[in-house]
């Protein structure tokens, strides 16, 4: 490793500024010295990362090359040397899923379930993750960190070139990096304030340290989601190197594909431990309509049976109706292509096509654009009720970021919960579940009020206009900045073409040329893509989902098996013949 050339009077300033940061964190807190301490210490890695960067004064034109030597001790899974076979990708992605379900049923030591607020409940399908498990987080530091690379990338804050294999490496490093950064992030606010201790752990510590019983125990919580979402990492990029497709996307496709059969088939009462009735029928949609059915007379079937067996949650069967829809609209999105001719170099009469499928940017944006407003939801929600973010000026308390139910509400309003933002922000950029959460409330404001939170029907569908307009433009920003830090832009496509030993028939053998023919074609099918996955996704929610799953959950689930499946097929060719291998390889 080369020695890296600083500017060590860059320390000055961040040391200024995280005294500062530790003092004001003090007057707002007001917590024993100790506390403090140790909230200091852990804030301190981010100034020493802070200093490695900034202080860099080396060769190379990015500053992120000031981390190199600190990513490089980062603990990874190695990629493989040679080529590895189908029969053990399969092993291993299927080891590897076998482990994630395992770890979403061992919880974590020492919580009280009972009082424990689940901050990303309505994310659920996305993260890919069990409240209270050591998945708790699931893969949401691993999203949140892509999301601000990619916005860096993009906005060419660490100028780097994503063509160059050195930029490349550094940036997959300080991406790491950045995860390990956005499990604290996330994880010590929960633990701090929504992720309860158990009293007799609690009890116990203070036995120990009088005192800081509670703060011991939140410690030791936040070192187990630590361990289980740095887990959740090493997964990904097992199956990323020796398996097949994307650990993230299989999380996600396996814990969506069992809400939605549960959604669908299960027989369990809507309200667990209570016997099966009309007004406590089963909570999948199918079971819950033939029961309905079956045991309604004639006259209440049509007065409120229908109704029920249509709109009421959970699970209605106009759930059904458009899960399945948005099920065989996105496999036909997802089949089809834009298929270029090509041919070999050398090999007269050998032809092909490349194909560039309509959904370019694949499901990627919807996940980035839906883990955005999951922080926003943690974000509004924390800076509204903690301790501490609460009393921080502007952003503390601050209803036009998101104002939360009280408990008197949450215990009086049926429907809500204290995660449920009532307005501002975080109100207009929430996410509806089915009809009977925008559509009757805008067409009966009356009759809705317990949805509505005191808002009128225009408010309601302002929000939902809001709420599509933003996912629909993130999904194609996020689009734009996956495609060109994935080599899936016109140039990088060019060159893999080129190596290969391919060209355009009628072109000129130059990649200049080829990128000029895939820039017709590559811009404009990812911004397609990008708003397509974003109105799916958005529509689904409007319409609602069986099993809780979110739109975003079935559209991810169905694109991700059709593209796990692609993959399979892909590395069987694979095995066919080192020819087809290589030009896969290259691809």
């Amino acid at each position: 490793m080369r020695e890296i050339q600083r500017r060590k009077g860059v320390a000055i300033p961040l040391v200024i500024i995280y005294g500062l940061l530790v003092a004001a964190f003090w007057y707002i807190s007001h917590y024993p010295i100790l506390q403090v301490v140790v909230a200091a210490v852990l804030l301190a890695p981010v100034f020493v990362i802070g200093y490695l960067v900034f202080s860099y004064n080396g060769p190379k034109n990015s500053k992120l090359y000031g981390l190199e030597y600190l990513t490089s001790k980062l603990p990874a899974v190695k990629k493989a040397k040679g080529h590895v076979k189908f029969k053990y990708k399969l092993m291993w992605t299927a080891l590897v899923v076998i482990l994630y379900f395992a770890l979403t049923n061992v919880y974590v030591y020492g919580l009280n379930a009972s009082r424990t607020i689940d901050v990303f409940a309505s994310f659920r399908a996305i993260f890919a993750g069990a409240s209270g498990s050591l998945m708790d987080l699931g893969i949401g530091p691993i999203v949140t960190a892509s999301i601000v690379m990619q916005l860096f990338a993009g906005a060419k804050i660490f100028n780097i070139d994503l063509q160059n294999s050195e930029d490349r490496a550094i940036y997959q490093g300080v991406q790491k990096l950045l995860v390990i950064i956005m499990i604290f992030v996330e994880a010590i606010p929960q633990a701090f304030g929504y992720i309860v201790p158990d009293a007799s752990l609690v009890s116990s510590l203070n036995a120990v340290a009088p005192g800081f019983g509670h703060f011991l125990a939140e410690s030791i919580i936040v070192l187990q989601l630590f361990f289980g979402s740095y887990l959740v990492f090493l997964m990904d990029e097992v199956v990323s190197k020796y398996g097949i497709g994307s650990g993230i996307s299989l999380f996600i496709a396996a814990g969506v594909s069992q809400q939605l059969v549960t959604g669908t088939f299960s027989w369990i009462p809507t309200t667990i431990g209570a016997p099966l009735s009309l007004s406590n029928p089963p909570a999948g949609a199918l079971p819950k309509m033939l029961f309905i059915i079956t045991h309604s007379s004639g006259s209440s079937l049509l007065s409120n049976g229908v109704l029920s067996v249509l709109f009421q949650q959970p699970n209605p069967m106009i759930a059904l109706i458009g899960t399945i829809l948005i099920f065989f609209i996105v496999a036909y999105f997802q089949s089809s292509k834009i298929e270029l001719p090509i041919a070999h170099e050398r090999v007269r009469g050998a032809r092909g096509r490349y194909p560039l499928q309509l959904l370019y940017a694949s499901n990627i944006p919807v996940i980035l654009a839906t883990a955005l407003l999951a922080n926003v939801s943690m974000w509004t929600l924390l800076f509204w009720s903690s301790p501490v973010l609460s009393k921080i000026p502007i952003l503390g308390h601050n209803p036009l970021l998101g104002s939360y139910p009280t408990a008197a509400q949450v215990s009086s309003v049926a429907g809500i919960s204290s995660t449920t933002p009532m307005g501002g922000l975080a109100y207009y950029l929430y996410s509806p579940n089915g009809l009977s959460d925008w559509l009757f409330p805008i067409l009966q404001p009356s009759s809705y009020q317990n949805v509505l939170f005191g808002h009128a029907g225009w408010e309601e569908a302002i929000h939902i206009l809001v709420f599509l307009a933003f996912m629909i433009i993130a999904s194609v920003i996020f689009a734009k900045f996956w495609i060109e830090t994935t080599n899936m832009g016109p140039s990088a496509v060019a060159k893999q073409i080129m190596s290969s030993g391919m060209q355009i028939p009628g072109f000129r053998r130059d990649p200049k040329v080829i990128e000029k023919v895939l820039k017709k074609y590559i811009p404009a099918i990812t911004v397609f893509s990008g708003a397509i996955v974003g109105l799916l996704a958005a529509g689904a929610n409007l319409i609602g989902t069986v099993g809780d799953t979110s739109g975003t959950g079935l559209l991810l689930a169905v694109g991700i098996v059709i593209q796990f499946y692609e993959a399979m097929g892909k590395e069987q060719m694979m095995e066919m013949h080192p020819v087809i291998r290589q030009f896969f390889a290259g691809a």
